[in-house]
């Protein structure tokens, strides 16, 4: 038996705890390039409170795995096919994923905007797949950002779908940060709101998350009755106004259920 104060002991418990940090501070990279879109080296260690070497060491490795890739206009890095690779093993996001797909395309086609499928991934929606419609303004790519459950069509649509007690604790953790002006941060407003959109079956923001930008979103459930995704068409404000648009509410209704269906559920 090994005495208790062997120096190689020592050595290999300094190394597993070294790994461990290292796998620590890489998955808190990923967070950071999820949340943020893009950020650079610097952005990253001053973030995470290390030296830029290490940062940029970490990276490196994630890079390497194809986990992250560098943006080559911007020289930023940003979450690579890696993870879209790591993701597509998750049977459940896979599936709705396909299911979706076409009935993503044909209302992006139907609505000329842009429509997204978002799921709750710990305290965010992440966005997992997209469709563009031809009256799109931009060409930002939302698959794989997180945004914030309270701020947005997609987040409040889960968010109404939780207990009371699932909500009160992501809420608690996360807090209601203003995104913009027209953001509710206000716990008893945001609770009444979520009534309503239990109740309706829909969800609409006005530049709560980004000005400009107003988007609706509706649920896709399971074979069980559980919510377990939400599709959401999103455009300019100027233009973009679901409640006064003829029909869109009850299609993306209606495109919500075709999915659900797909995924085995049956209305009661």
């Amino acid at each position: 038996m090994a005495a208790r104060n062997d120096p190689d002991m020592d050595k290999d418990a300094d190394a597993q705890a070294g790994g461990v940090q290292s796998v620590d501070r890489a998955l808190q990279i990923l967070e950071i390039l999820a949340r943020e879109g893009d950020a650079g080296v610097s952005e990253i260690a001053e973030e995470m409170g290390i030296h830029k070497s290490t940062a940029s060491r970490l990276v490196g490795s994630l890079v390497g795995r194809e986990l992250v890739r560098q943006n080559s206009e911007r020289g930023k890095y940003q979450l690579g096919f890696g993870i879209l690779r790591l993701a597509s093993s998750i049977p459940g996001r896979l599936s709705v994923v396909h299911e979706a797909r076409d009935v993503l395309e044909s209302l992006a086609a139907s609505y000329k905007e842009t429509v997204n499928l978002a799921v709750l991934r710990s305290n965010f929606a992440v966005n997992v797949d997209q469709a563009m419609g031809p009256s799109t303004l931009a060409t930002y790519d939302w698959v794989g950002s997180l945004t914030p459950l309270h701020a947005t069509s997609s987040g409040k649509v889960l968010l109404a779908a939780l207990t009371a007690d699932e909500r009160d604790a992501i809420l608690r953790r996360m807090g209601l940060p203003a995104r913009t002006p027209r953001t509710i941060t206000n716990r008893s407003e945001l609770e009444k709101q979520l009534l309503e959109v239990a109740h309706s079956g829909y969800a609409v923001v006005h530049e709560e998350f980004e000005i400009g930008l107003t988007a609706v979103a509706v649920p896709i459930y399971n074979h069980l009755g559980n919510v377990i995704a939400a599709v959401s068409i999103s455009g300019p404000a100027f233009r973009f106004t679901p409640e006064e648009q003829p029909g869109l509410i009850d299609g993306l209704r209606d495109a919500g259920l075709t999915i659900s269906t797909k995924m085995g559920y049956r209305r009661r």
